[in-house]
Parts: structure tokens; C-alpha cells; sequence
């Protein structure tokens, strides 16, 4: 048998522990066996494709997934993207067997050797694997939900087939086609979940990774250093050392060198922190909107990135978009999130940039804070928002196109909207400024936390796909 001892370096497993948990983790029992193979085969003719069937069962998943990262403590932005990335995988994962253009995951993403693969000659339900997947991974993803919650995930998975009987037609599926799909999708979410835990961001529910000392920011001009009001301590200051989905390491994509600091009146820090200062005091009804509307706090929202998860299910929804065009969006785009926030936590710890509000106290006016929201406490360079949502507009601009006019029904429920856009990137542009108007950054992260994002969609962008 294949030796187990395990390695353990940086939080990642060594490469041989890595695929002895994979092999075992597939080849649990002599009835898997048929399914642990490191090649895709075809998908067989007497099962239907994935693009026969109807995106409800993936839409009506990641519907209850927002629910659950707006109300289970911990989960915040970084960490909801994580989430979302692993479920948007496990849901290709589990149906592209049936997509006979596309190709696996497996072999693209960093550490992820080898996947499970259904057999040709064992027809498969792919609304019922992909239901049996999204339930077993979003179990995993959220084990400190409540009880309440965690019954609304039963009831999910209980319900769907009743719900879309379209896509469950009982005259098309026997006991044996039912029972072969649920343990294939819930093996693929073991799978995956068995990968996602050697990251680096599994046990990162709060502010600290169990396994480090306290951080301690480092001193100096400049440099971040707690905000008022609460002067929290820093939010996940070890997340660029995540493991990354697509890019080879977090510094794949690396924002523009922040502006030098200065207290010269003369300089372009001290220029922008008054640009700040003005902008937050005297911002227009609009800009007040705009940063309001795309603050996206946790436990009282999604989070940014629930937040363009959002947009995209009601694009597939309007699009009649079906199983397979739903879960190659949900892939690329929570893929593509979840390495932003990874890339640009990076950035922020490196550079360690002090906040506006910070800069502002010490030379401008030492009374002043934003009035429309707390600065989050963590560093100031690159904007988090910035970079993720630049990479999300990249993603859906590529899969939707570029000039898609789109309604955002996000926070309809909060009496903010539905509001209209252009296109993907006007959105990101707005959300991205949006932090500059609400005096929590300076416009260099902005613009810097754009290129970033651009940078990781492109990334993201270039996994094959397609056979």
C-alpha cells in the first residue's frame, strides 16, 4: 500500500502525500475503483449530455451559498471567495464529464494532479450528481453554519428533484442511474475538498491562522497601522500565502509600485490624500450611492464577491443558460475572485501602505474620519474591491461579452436597487471607485488595484477549456 506519511511544509502537503490522499481518497472502496482514472473518457451516448438540462439546479445552489456566507460568522471577503471557488469547481468537476468539448480542471490548477472520472459504460444524471455535489461541498464549506441553515442545505437537496422535474424526469431515471450519479458527485466533492484542504486558508476563520503568532505590522513611515474607530487588529494578514487556484503563486500578478510616501504638500501621496479628504466631505448624492451600494459588508451581505456571483446567476438565468454554460461561468469567475483577493492580500502585507484616514489625522485634519463607513482593518495597497471585481468583469466580459448591458438585482431586498449598467467593466469601474468616495482609499490603489484584477481575469482566462 501506498506509504501515507505525511509532510507537511508552509501549510501545503509534500507532492507524494498529495496524491497517496488522492488515491485514497478515490479509491475508497472496490465499487470506486472503476472511477479513479487520471484520463477523461468520453461521455457515453445513453446518457444525455450536460447542456441538455437547465442551470436551476446550479443557480438555486449558489442562491442558498450566498445566504450562507452573509450569515455564518467568519466568512469574510477573502474567505467567501475561497468558498465560492471550490464550489464552482466541484460543480464543473462533477458535470464536465458530460460536456464531450470540454476538458477537466485536473492537471491546470496548482497541486491538483488527478480527479475522479465517470466511466462511459455507467450512464450518469447530471443534475443529480451535480445536486449531490453541491450539497456534499457546501456541508464542507460552511461546518460553523447554523442549525437552521444547515437543515435549509437538506431541504435543498431534498427538494430540487421534486422542483425541476423537467431536468428530474422520473420516466428517464432508475434507482440504479440515481443512487450511481449522488455517489459520484459526493465522491468529486470529497475530492475536491481533500485538495482544499492543504491551501494554506482552511482553518482561517479568523483573524489568525491557528498555527501562527500574533502579526505584528511593521513600523515606520508609511507603513499601516490600526484605524479608527475599534483599531482592530489585521484582517487575515497570512492570506497571500494561500495557495492560489490558477496563478503559479500570488505574486503571478503584481499591482504597479504604490506611490512613494511623502509629506511634502508638494507630493503625490500628500496630493491624494487631500483629493480623499475633499471627495469624502463634499461627495454627491451619487458618489454617496455608489459607495454604499457596493460596500457589500459581511454578515450583512454576500460580500463583494457573493456580490458578482449575484450578477452572473441572473445573467444565466436571463440567457435560459443551461447545466454546462452555467457551471463553466460559476468555475472561471469564483476561480478567478477567489486568486484576486490571494493576490492583492499579498500586495497589501507586502507594501504594508498606511490608510488614508491615518495620513489625513497625522497632516491634513486630526478630526477627521469617514463619515460613510469604518476603514476595514487591514492595509490600504492595492483596493481589495478593485482588484476583485476588475477580475470578475474580465471573466464574465470574456464568457458574456464585453458590451452586455446588465440589470443588478443584488440588493434589491436592502430597497438599493435594481440598477442598470452597461457592461461588466462599467460595474467594476464603479465599484472600484466607489472605495475612493467613501475616503477609505487612496485613488493610486484604485487604479493599481485595477491592473492587478485585469491581470489575474487574463490568467484565469487561459485555462483550457475546451478539447
Amino acid at each position: 500500500m501506498t506509504n501515507l506519511r505525511l509532510h507537511h511544509h508552509s501549510g501545503l502537503w509534500s507532492v507524494p502525500a498529495r496524491k497517496a490522499i488522492a488515491a485514497l481518497t478515490c479509491c475508497m472502496s472496490i465499487s470506486m475503483a472503476a472511477w479513479c482514472q487520471g484520463t477523461a473518457s468520453p461521455v457515453t451516448s445513453a446518457a444525455p449530455p450536460t447542456s441538455n438540462f437547465s442551470a436551476a439546479v446550479a443557480t438555486d445552489w449558489v442562491g442558498l451559498d450566498l445566504q450562507l456566507i452573509q450569515q455564518t460568522p467568519g466568512f469574510s471577503p477573502p474567505v467567501a471567495a475561497r468558498a465560492l471557488g471550490y464550489l464552482g469547481l466541484t460543480l464543473y468537476e462533477s458535470v464536465v464529464p458530460g460536456m464531450p468539448q470540454n476538458r477537466s480542471f485536473s492537471g491546470q490548477l496548482n497541486e491538483l494532479e488527478s480527479l475522479p472520472w465517470a466511466q462511459p459504460d455507467e450512464p450518469l444524471h447530471w443534475p443529480t450528481v451535480a445536486n449531490a455535489a453541491l450539497a456534499a461541498m457546501t456541508r464542507m464549506m460552511f461546518p460553523n453554519a447554523s442549525a437552521e441553515n444547515k437543515a435549509r442545505i437538506d431541504q435543498l437537496e431534498r427538494n430540487l428533484p421534486i422542483k425541476l422535474e423537467r431536468d428530474f424526469n422520473p420516466a428517464a431515471l432508475t434507482p440504479d442511474m440515481i443512487n450511481r450519479s449522488e455517489t459520484f458527485g459526493r465522491l468529486m466533492a470529497m475530492a475536491i475538498m481533500t485538495w482544499a484542504r492543504t491551501d494554506g486558508g482552511h482553518e482561517a476563520w479568523g483573524p489568525l491562522r491557528r498555527s501562527r503568532q500574533n502579526y505584528v505590522p511593521p513600523s515606520g513611515p508609511g507603513k499601516w497601522s490600526p484605524t479608527p474607530p475599534a483599531f482592530a487588529p489585521a484582517l487575515l494578514p497570512w492570506w497571500g500565502e494561500v495557495r492560489p487556484f490558477v496563478l503559479k503563486s500570488a505574486s503571478t500578478c503584481e499591482a504597479p509600485p504604490a506611490p512613494e510616501y511623502s509629506e511634502d504638500p508638494g507630493s503625490l501621496r500628500y496630493k491624494e490624500a487631500v483629493e480623499v479628504y475633499r471627495i469624502a466631505k463634499q461627495a454627491t448624492q451619487e458618489q454617496r450611492q455608489f459607495a454604499l451600494y457596493w460596500a457589500d459588508d459581511p454578515l450583512k451581505t454576500p460580500t463583494p464577491s457573493g456580490h458578482w456571483a449575484f450578477i452572473a446567476t441572473d445573467v444565466l438565468k436571463q440567457r435560459n443558460a443551461n447545466l454546462a454554460q452555467a457551471a463553466e461561468t460559476y468555475a472561471l469567475l469564483n476561480m478567478a475572485m477567489s486568486d484576486a483577493f490571494i493576490a492583492g492580500w499579498r500586495t497589501k502585507y507586502v507594501t504594508s501602505v498606511l490608510r488614508p484616514v491615518t495620513y489625513v489625522q497625522l497632516f491634513i485634519d486630526s478630526n477627521w474620519v469617514p463619515e460613510l463607513m469604518s476603514t476595514p482593518p487591514f492595509p490600504e495597497y492595492p483596493s481589495g474591491h478593485s482588484v476583485q471585481s476588475s477580475a470578475a468583469a474580465g471573466v464574465l466580459s470574456k464568457l458574456f461579452g464585453s458590451n452586455t448591458a446588465f440589470t443588478d438585482n443584488t440588493h434589491n431586498d436592502r430597497g438599493w436597487g435594481p440598477r442598470t449598467f452597461k457592461s461588466f467593466k462599467a460595474a467594476a469601474d464603479e465599484a472600484a471607485n466607489s472605495r475612493l468616495y467613501a475616503g477609505i482609499h487612496f485613488r493610486s490603489a484604485v487604479v493599481g488595484g485595477q491592473q492587478q484584477g485585469e491581470c489575474v481575469a487574463g490568467k484565469v482566462l487561459s485555462l483550457q477549456t475546451k478539447r
